[in-house]
């Protein structure tokens, strides 16, 4: 019966045309293991998101061309899938955590169906060696995501019994390995080989500095005024919206509304051409297991301030588990960053080409503040806007960021369009 099985090739699928190759990053079949069409066998990871390729067909994994490290480009052979094969493959089941006791799913031939994960649930139920048919899936369709995983793995470690190790065999496993040691006894050295997304974003920082003119003007912002705008009304907003009322919306707002006034920061260069932007794409920085990503939030002139922090939410939760698509990750004409969730106080963000300028958020820090002649303590932000002096006059960046300062410390400017 196998002799009248047919091969399958499985082939990188076309990639977009911002991106050259890709790197084959992990397999997550084995040859001789039963595969089910449409059923992720391999991630790829290129400079900007990871890519999972799915089965063609039915059958049996015969063989992988391509091994994990490998650089590979569009159609590049991954591997050969036996169709037809799969009746007579003994299906293959990861071993169940032992104190795990919910019963897998099953189909309706009674099949033990195979739970959908996302790139970073799957590493880290691979790195655990956990079975993804326990863990509940809070994604579409059931599709289990990173923080299910880290979910499961809480409830599971609350649920054992805690003990002391009383010597070195009953001592829990380290959860990093340690570094090899190389050269002098006592002082370890790693090398480990740079991600392609970390290789992208260094080659794209340096491009950054040498061909633009970057130059920081900074300011600062009293919160006063959105602080007690956003406590009177966040229980109301996320009643009627069913997203929390953060800060992001009111600085994409204020953002906005001084691109259009001063054009020039929402422009690009091209050459020896300038490009104004008719548009305001917004990129958000989120940090990512892979490092920092900026997604971009399109047509934020027309969002309410419900959907600039739904999408800013949803950015958030596809970092985290690997899933943002090329698209949300192209374009953009202007960028904001938030260093202050990490403690920053002040900083110099650096350009996102071909964008002109961006915007850094920093720390909100409670400062002693003289309003009309009175020493008063008010929460304040240190702004910076990093922008290109190859096409930006330091008037328009200075009054650029004066006016998002106007707009946040009286945010009725909002409403009012002033």
């Amino acid at each position: 019966m196998s002799s009248r099985n047919s091969s399958s090739e499985v082939r990188v699928p076309v990639l977009p045309e911002s991106v050259a190759d890709a790197q084959v990053l992990s397999w997550h079949k084995k040859p001789g293991d039963t595969v089910r069409k449409d059923e992720s066998l391999v991630d790829l990871e290129t400079d900007k998101v990871v890519l999972e390729v799915p089965s063609p067909a039915n059958g049996v994994l015969a063989e992988i061309k391509t091994p994990e490290g490998e650089t590979v480009q569009a159609d590049t052979l991954l591997a050969l899938i036996e169709e037809g094969a799969v009746e007579n493959a003994e299906v293959t089941t990861p071993e169940v955590v032992p104190s795990a006791t919910a019963p897998a799913k099953e189909t309706a031939q009674g099949a033990t169906a195979q739970p959908v994960l996302g790139p970073a649930a799957r590493r880290l139920v691979k790195e655990k060696d956990l079975d993804p048919s326990v863990i509940p899936g809070s994604g579409k369709d059931g599709r289990i995501q990173k923080g299910d995983v880290v979910a499961f793995l809480d409830a599971h470690e609350r649920e054992q019994p805690q003990s002391t190790p009383t010597d070195e065999k009953d001592a829990p496993p380290t959860a990093v390995e340690a570094p090899r040691l190389t050269g002098e006894a006592g002082r370890p050295e790693q090398r480990v080989t740079m991600t392609r997304l970390r290789a992208r974003v260094a080659e794209r920082l340096v491009q950054a500095q040498q061909t633009a003119a970057i130059l920081t003007t900074f300011n600062e912002v009293d919160l006063s005024a959105v602080l007690a705008l956003r406590n009177r009304y966040k229980d109301q907003f996320e009643k009627t919206y069913g997203v929390r009322l953060g800060l992001m919306s009111f600085f994409v707002k204020a953002a906005v509304e001084a691109l259009q006034r001063f054009p020039i920061m929402n422009a690009s260069v091209d050459g020896v051409d300038i490009v104004y932007h008719g548009y305001y794409d917004i990129g958000v920085a989120v940090s990512s297991p892979r490092g920092l990503v900026v997604p971009i939030l399109r047509n934020c002139d027309q969002l309410t301030m419900a959907g600039i922090e739904q999408g800013v939410v949803d950015f958030a939760r596809k970092a985290q588990d690997g899933s943002l698509s090329f698209e949300e990750l192209t374009g953009g004409t202007f960028s904001i960053t938030n260093g202050g969730v990490f403690g920053s106080m002040l900083s110099t963000p650096i350009l996102n080409p071909p964008q002109s300028a961006i915007l850094g958020m920093h720390k909100i820090q409670d400062r002693p503040l003289v309003v009309d002649g009175q020493i008063l303590i008010r929460p304040m932000m240190y702004l910076a806007l990093s922008y290109d002096h190859r096409i930006i006059d330091g008037r328009d960046a200075v009054q650029f960021l004066v006016a998002i300062k106007d707009t946040l410390e009286e945010p009725t400017r909002l409403l009012l369009r002033i």
